[in-house]
């Protein structure tokens, strides 16, 4: 298991990772879902070592790990650029690694070519050794950068957003084959990305990082179903989060008052055909509510009223909704 206890780091006056704590399970696929600028990057840099934290601990395997140079900490880190060298072949980039890397170099040319054979097959690149990375396409590249990973054979994988330059039919087969190698290999997966979709698909366990910090870490189901605060709650884009005040156990904002929890919201709730589906308090008072509307298949047409409805009932006096419908299409 990867710990991670009380993670911090600086550039200057900017703190990007901020007291973070969080376990990372053997044999799983984890999301780490974050905005731009949250930190996302510079955590996988610190966990991988080419950052060194201010301050905490990295553990693995009960294992310090700050302090120890990247190349000997046994975690493959795929790239957001893939970083592949333009000028070598599929094969030779995927061998890359087995030549020269510090400790046990692979120098049998038999043994290096039948291990980068394995690796090309599991990635599904047979036919393509040959090609120069520059004359195949962007998810080929993208199992290049996978395959020169894996077949150095690490204990832990970590992924900066490897399907961003993807387009969408292809992140969405590029997904299923992920997690299927992961479950071949038994390895752990920690996989970055800014999409609330692309998280929830693929992760076993889905932990939401804010602001430096972990906002919000559990199994992808419960998460979607329960953000435990509004910020969680804005990073699943799919709530309107309201804001208000607790009043004799019961939500009140813009002189609306209904009953909580559980309960069908006031008749203007009902009358847009909303329901409240969980509530996130982050502090006593004031606090704040995310909606989010029905699980069912809604037409863009009924989702544009719907989201009209939302603002005439939700005036700007002390009320702020944000209307997110991707995430709850089915």
């Amino acid at each position: 298991m990867l710990s991670l206890s009380s993670i911090t780091k600086r550039y200057g006056d900017v703190t990007a990772l901020d007291r973070l704590s969080v376990n990372v399970p053997d044999d799983s696929y984890v999301s780490l879902l974050g905005a731009s600028g949250s930190g996302k990057t510079t955590l996988l840099r610190v966990i991988a070592g080419f950052e060194e934290p201010d301050g905490g601990k990295v553990i693995y395997d009960g294992h310090r790990l700050d302090g120890v140079a990247p190349h000997r900490r046994g975690i493959g880190f795929v790239f957001q650029n893939f970083a592949l060298f333009p000028h070598l072949s599929v094969a030779d980039n995927v061998a890359f690694g087995l030549r020269y890397r510090e400790e046990g170099p692979v120098t049998d040319p038999s043994e290096l070519k039948a291990r980068v054979a394995d690796a090309i097959r599991l990635v599904g690149l047979e036919g393509l050794e040959a090609r120069k990375v520059t004359a195949i396409s962007g998810g080929q590249r993208q199992r290049v950068a996978l395959a020169r990973t894996l077949v150095t054979e690490p204990r832990f994988v970590l992924l900066d957003e490897p399907l961003g330059a993807l387009d969408a039919n292809l992140r969405e087969r590029m997904c299923d084959e992920l997690r299927a190698i992961r479950e071949r290999l038994k390895v752990t997966f920690l996989h970055v990305t800014g999409s609330e979709t692309e998280a929830l698909l693929m992760g076993d366990v889905v932990a939401v990082l804010s602001a430096g910090s972990i906002a919000q870490v559990g199994p992808a189901s419960s998460l979607f179903a329960l953000p435990k605060s509004a910020d969680v709650a804005r990073h699943l884009n799919a709530y309107n989060v309201l804001s208000g005040r607790m009043v004799n156990g019961g939500f009140e904002g813009a002189g609306a008052r209904f009953a909580l929890p559980g309960k069908q919201a006031a008749s203007m709730v009902r009358r847009s055909k909303w329901r409240c589906v969980s509530i996130a308090f982050p502090c006593t008072r004031p606090v704040q509510l995310p909606l989010k509307p029905p699980e069912r298949r809604q037409s863009a047409r009924a989702l544009s009223q719907a989201s009209s409805r939302v603002h005439r009932f939700f005036p700007s006096s002390g009320w702020r909704t944000a209307p997110c419908f991707r995430s709850s299409l089915t």
